[in-house]
Order: structure tokens, then sequence, then C-alpha cells
């Protein structure tokens, strides 16, 4: 015989399932490094605006032709924040998502590295971490702050906690573009801004880092947590491989994860389930 709840109990229940609701805010920095305005989207969870109380900090990172509205609209990424910090998976954060450039790769700049005209590294520390990080409340140390992205923004986050490590307590790459070869450019090749962007994974590949490490960036690599999630059938996936295996090689504890998928973001949805416990783990070490 089926017994079913009261409704009275079901409707008590209900605001305890919708308790953590948080709220995605848009805002934008005047950058001086880059002398450009700079839009980024900001998870707040539940209760953010009624505390006083500091939060650890994910940056989440977008890929190649996408912009700073890309984890919410496509990634759904404050349903997946605020079900996971619900039942408890994942702490109470603030996930910043900044945007790293124009889609139109070809004609405007692009990418989370320094190159000509385009100095972002710079802008991402030097300007973007203390402003948000002062303004929503970071908690503001490395134990409490945590890089993310997909593809190419799975490449600046390794890059970021590699060339950064005293920054960040965890790494999380999902399809991550870390090396790409280059040949010698046409006079019509350097009028294309995607060309700088391919050059600048290339002057700072994740996997030539590190072969070329010296034992004390080794040590401090050490102190970073590391996890590469791609799909088998990602056009990106040896990379991944590659470098798991250079770490693993250099004593370098790391994560790797191959799971059915390409480079879509039905995976990138699914490995954020994954990306944000990871990170809290981190913060609560």
């Amino acid at each position: 015989m089926k017994r079913f709840l009261p409704l009275s109990l079901v409707l008590l229940m209900m605001p305890v399932l919708s308790a953590h609701a948080g709220k995605i805010v848009t805002d934008s920095l005047k950058s001086r490094v880059l002398g450009a305005e700079v839009k980024y989207n900001v998870y707040l969870p539940d209760g953010f605006d009624k505390s006083e109380k500091q939060y650890p900090v994910v940056y989440l990172l977008h890929g190649l032709y996408g912009t700073y509205k890309d984890w919410d609209a496509k990634g759904c990424v404050k349903e997946v924040a605020d079900e996971l910090i619900g039942s408890g998976e994942a702490d109470e954060m603030v996930i910043i998502m900044p945007n790293a450039g124009h889609p139109d790769a070809h004609n405007e700049w692009n990418g989370y590295f320094n190159m000509p005209g385009w100095n972002y590294e710079d802008f991402f520390f030097q300007e973007l971490i203390p402003t948000a990080e002062k303004k929503y409340r970071g908690i503001g140390d490395k134990e409490h702050r945590a890089v993310m992205g997909l593809s190419m923004g799975g490449g600046g986050s390794t890059v970021y906690a590699q060339r950064h490590p005293d920054m960040f307590s965890s790494c999380y790459a999902m399809s991550a573009w870390l090396y790409q070869e280059i040949r010698e450019p046409s006079e019509d090749t350097k009028k294309d801004k995607f060309y700088y962007v391919c050059k600048a994974v290339h002057d700072h590949s994740a996997l030539a880092f590190v072969d070329n490490a010296d034992d004390a960036t080794l040590e401090a690599l050490r102190g970073v947590r590391w996890f590469f999630d791609c799909g088998d059938d990602d056009f990106l996936v040896a990379l991944s491989f590659e470098l798991h295996m250079k770490m693993k090689m250099k004593r370098v504890k790391s994560e790797l994860r191959v799971r059915n998928g390409v480079h879509n973001w039905e995976y990138w949805h699914s490995a954020l389930r994954t990306a944000l416990p990871f990170a809290s783990r981190g913060f609560s070490r």
C-alpha cells in the first residue's frame, strides 16, 4: 500500500527545498591596463545581501568565442551552485566570471595572457582580483581562492595556477587548451588577432612550464590541487593526458578524468558539478 505525505507536511518542506537561492549580478571594471571597460558576472550565494560575512572565491573562465555571460546562460552555474550549496556538497562561495575579450576573435582581442595590445594577465591579477574581492567580500587568501574554466579558460586557469601558485588553492581545467603549434606568420596572418591568441597559448604552454620547472617551482606546484577533466572524443583530450603524465613524472599530484563526451556545453555543465565540490574541499583543507 502506498503512503503519501500529508499536504501540510509537503508545504512545510517546500521552503527547505528552495532555501538556497543565489543570484547572478553583472558588474564592470574600467581597466587602466587594458584601456577598456571589462564586464563580469558574479554568482552571490543566498543571504549575501543580508550578511557581512566573507566568502571563498572561485574564478570561472569562459572559452574562445565566448563571453562572461556563458556560464550563466549556457552552463546554468546559478542552478548548479544553488543545488550543491543546498545539499552541502559545496561551500557557500562567490563565483567571478570575467570577460576575456570579444567573440569575434579574428578582429578583436581575446585571451587570458599578455600579448601586444592586450595585457589581460596583468589586468586579472592587478585589477580584477583586488577590486572584485573587496567589493564582494572575498576572504582574499590562497586557501580560499580557486580558478577553473573551459577550453581557452581551462588553459588560462592552468597557466594562472602554474605561474601564481601562491594565489590559488586549486585549479579545475575542463577540456583545456594547453598548447598550440604555430607557424611563421605571413603578413596577412599578422593582421588576424586570432594568430596572437594562438601565439600566446604557444608561448604560455602549460606543458613546457612543467618541463622547464626547477625544484622550487615544482614544490610550489605541489601546494595546488589539480584536476583535468576532458571528454574522450574531445579534440584536446591528448593535451590533458600529456600534462597529467608530465606532472606525475615530476611528483606533482593531479587528478585526471576522461569521461564520455565532446567539446560542448553538455560536458562542461556536468563538469561543474564536480568542479565546485573539488574547489570546496580545497577551501576546507
